[in-house]
């Protein structure tokens, strides 16, 4: 039975029933491997200006006069790589991760991607038509950023005002310092570490610097020092202090030195300055300088995708093969893991108790 919340009125015999729902909203995915379909997709993920953060029209310029000539029929190479009988790795995942979630609690579970289908106003709407009124939305982002916590955010800010002006919503906050998150990660971690490694390498996915400073209200923010501070005020905005953040809780969880462990940075875009060291630049160099035995992981994802399916375990592989090294060992993201789900109810529930009747 779903959980409805009852809240007296007068006069005292009758009753408002306010029922709560989770949305749980992941990055999203094209709808197939056709060039087509991943054009569509990159279209809208790459004009979303909390991604690419220039004006409208140098935007459209750099994403529909450059990019989308011939970025989509690269991507969707990549895409065939690692898309599964079922579909797109990402979708497929969150949905275990609805369906386990949705065995665990008394509410409804949808699910909704920032970009692409089934989007977050899709989900909101099959919330919707199974009566729920107040909607605690999780984004599947550890840490924050503007493009992914913000903008999924804003996004359904966006959506709730157009089209669900009643609904309430009530989001989880980046999760990345929290002890159950740590946990579950460290020992998911340790489970598939190999015996054998030199160096364990965190690899987060990358942003441009100047996406630190934008999200940055308390104008505190110093690339240079600040990340190491002890409770610098922009930390709980700051995208590279919650990597390392998260880096340093679970090596310790780990008992591993810090001397065997590297943070290195992803996935970037064009020839903007984005956060270093680069986790390509990076593995392409390691096996040269004595790291032979390799175990890499990606914490900025809940979720194994393109990012690290194709990116990481076969590039990434190869560019540290070429580079002289010899064992190289992908360890996956959570997943859908029961661990992580008893998280992901653990943070749900908490902000299903905060709703209250005004």
């Amino acid at each position: 039975m779903f959980l409805y919340t009852a809240y007296y009125s007068l006069p005292i015999t009758h009753y408002l029933y306010y029922m709560k729902g989770i949305l749980l909203v992941n990055l999203g995915s094209p709808r197939s491997t056709s060039v087509p379909d991943v054009r569509e997709y990159l279209d809208e993920f790459l004009m979303d200006e909390k991604v690419i953060d220039y004006r409208w029209f140098f935007r459209a310029l750099l994403v529909q006069g450059i990019i989308l000539n011939t970025r989509p029929a690269k991507s969707a190479e990549a895409y065939k790589t690692v898309w599964t009988d079922e579909g797109s790795p990402l979708i497929v995942i969150t949905q275990k991760i609805q369906k386990k979630l949705q065995k665990l609690v008394d509410v409804p579970v949808e699910i909704g991607m920032r970009y692409a289908q089934p989007s977050i106003e899709a989900g909101i709407q099959k919330l919707v038509d199974q009566g729920v009124t107040e909607i605690v939305l999780f984004p599947l982002y550890p840490q924050y950023a503007m493009s992914t916590t913000e903008t999924v955010i804003e996004k359904a800010e966006e959506v709730r005002k157009k089209k669900f002006p009643g609904i309430k919503i009530n989001y989880i906050q980046p999760f990345y310092n929290r002890e159950i998150y740590i946990d579950c990660l460290a020992e998911s971690i340790r489970e598939k570490l190999p015996e054998n490694f030199d160096a364990l390498q965190f690899s987060y996915h990358g942003v441009p610097e100047r996406h630190i400073y934008k999200t940055d209200p308390t104008n505190t923010c110093n690339l240079n020092d600040c990340c190491s501070r002890e409770n610098n005020p922009s930390h709980q905005f700051c995208y590279r202090h919650q990597c390392f953040d998260v880096t340093n809780s679970v090596i310790k969880k780990l008992g591993l030195p810090k001397e065997k462990v590297m943070v290195t940075f992803q996935s970037r875009l064009g020839k903007d300055k984005w956060m270093e060291p680069y986790t390509d630049k990076t593995l392409e160099t390691i096996g040269k300088k004595g790291i032979k035995n390799l175990a890499i992981v990606c914490p900025a994802f809940v979720s194994d995708c393109l990012e690290t399916l194709e990116e990481i375990s076969v590039e990434g592989k190869h560019q540290f093969e070429h580079g002289g090294g010899e064992n190289f060992h992908y360890i996956p993201c959570l997943n859908d893991e029961d661990r992580w789900i008893d998280v992901v109810k653990t943070l749900c529930e908490e902000k299903l108790n905060e709703f209250y009747f005004v």
